[in-house]
């Protein structure tokens, strides 16, 4: 694939989870791009070996491990995989993450009447709690096994950096998905931890938080079935200055700033947003 530009991860190693997914699939090839062996991790085999495969064939080296983000004892062994065919991991890239609709409303607002009149509808009260747990364990736990495996083997190498995926609910909570929303505060939050807890083994800690993309699995939220924008979309793109979606490329020059040594030695601790300006928009 094409990198905005090239940063030199000649000799590391990159070990990414969800790579099989449409962003962790960008991140893995942009890295490989750079001359980093990437092990691509993903809970579906299948996935993951498909993303290996094409990097492989485009010249870089790659291989699928599956991975859950939410069995150590299986990322124990993910980890003995990558360092036998790679060697130990320089950079851990936790993509893995999701909401679930148990863990999302219906409404925006709560109406009384609206509940009245349409009884199904389900409203804060109805949240399953296994739902919210669901997506609270992907995301953070997600993202703290997988830096509690990898980050064994990073104490005290150069360049050694862990980047998470935040979110734009982090800075502030959209309607709907208040288990998202807080599951990836709890993301940008355990990033600072991080990066302090890791500032004197070497071990620099950043995120970057996505605005909003069209994926499969939102573009049904987002347009109707005449391809103009939803209600929420449009609400989006009032929202957003530069009043369009993002794509999955753009997020790739942050990623890559924040992987080299070279270029962010110094940075740790950070939350960038990559958003057309929404975290930075009042709406007036």
């Amino acid at each position: 694939m094409a990198v905005p530009f090239k940063m030199d991860l000649t000799g590391k190693v990159a070990a990414v989870t969800g790579g099989g997914g449409v962003l962790g699939s960008y991140f893995a090839k942009a890295l490989a791009e750079c001359g980093a062996k990437v092990a691509v991790m993903d809970l579906m085999q299948e996935a993951a070996d498909k993303v290996a495969a094409e990097i492989n064939a485009a010249g870089g080296t790659a291989i699928g491990v599956a991975a859950n983000v939410l069995d150590k004892e299986a990322l124990e062994a993910a980890r003995e995989i990558v360092i036998k065919e790679l060697g130990t991991v320089d950079i851990l890239v936790n993509n893995a993450g999701g909401n679930n609709p148990k863990g999302t409303t219906d409404d925006e607002f709560y109406n009384a009447e609206a509940v009245k009149n349409n009884p199904d509808m389900k409203t804060f009260f109805d949240l399953d709690p296994k739902g919210v747990s669901f997506v609270f364990d992907l995301n953070f736990l997600g993202t703290l096994l997988p830096s509690q495996v990898f980050a064994q083997d990073m104490i005290g190498k150069k360049g050694a950096n862990i980047i998470n995926i935040s979110s734009m609910n982090a800075y502030t909570p959209l309607t709907k998905i208040p288990a998202y929303s807080g599951a990836k505060a709890a993301i940008s939050n355990f990033t600072q931890w991080c990066a302090t807890y890791f500032a004197k083994a070497g071990i620099r800690v950043n995120a970057i938080a996505p605005g909003f993309l069209v994926t499969k699995q939102n573009e049904k939220l987002l347009f109707n079935e005449d391809g103009t924008p939803s209600a929420r979309a449009g609400k989006i793109l009032n929202s957003t200055p530069m009043e369009r979606f993002g794509e999955p490329e753009e997020l790739v020059g942050g990623l890559l700033y924040l992987a080299s040594e070279e270029a962010a030695s110094f940075v740790t601790g950070v939350v960038i947003p990559i958003d057309g300006g929404f975290s930075s928009y009042s709406g007036v």
